[in-house]
């Protein structure tokens, strides 16, 4: 079965179809990972007329239909990604890469948390820190 598209969602909620609308859907589906600015700076090359203030709304309302969730990656501006594309992020804290694995890696931990304080881990919000392979290995050969 088909995920529904962007426009079936949005008349299945009475609302319409807009360029903006698909064009950060479209931004956030290219970038994988995206800050509100970066999105930004995505859709201008299609429709420079397209300003923040309409990303963050849009944005706001994708994530309200399930099409995009976010993830807060660092202190500063939420990150936004595919709501179909659930995964534990992997930040850098050298060169900032985001990268991705799997959710089945976090559902020991989330077991355990569940059973032995009644927490439910929300998997896909999940950044975990630490150096990538290219800057550790830049660091071993500065040793």
């Amino acid at each position: 079965m088909t995920s529904p598209s962007l426009t079936e969602v949005l008349r299945a909620r009475g609302l319409r179809m807009t360029a903006p609308r698909q064009l950060v859907l479209e931004a956030v589906q290219r970038l994988g990972h995206g800050t509100p600015e970066q999105i930004h700076g995505e859709v201008r090359q299609t429709a420079a007329g397209v300003n923040v203030t309409t990303v963050y709304r849009t944005l706001e309302l994708l994530e309200d239909l399930g099409l995009v969730t976010h993830t807060h990656l660092s202190h500063g501006p939420p990150t936004y990604h595919a709501a179909d594309d659930e995964h534990v992020h992997l930040v850098c804290r050298l060169c900032g890469q985001v990268s991705e694995a799997p959710t089945e890696l976090m559902a020991p931990i989330a077991a355990r948390l569940a059973g032995d304080r009644g927490f439910t881990v929300d998997i896909g919000h999940v950044a975990l820190f630490g150096t990538c392979a290219g800057c550790d290995d830049h660091g071993k050969a500065d040793r």
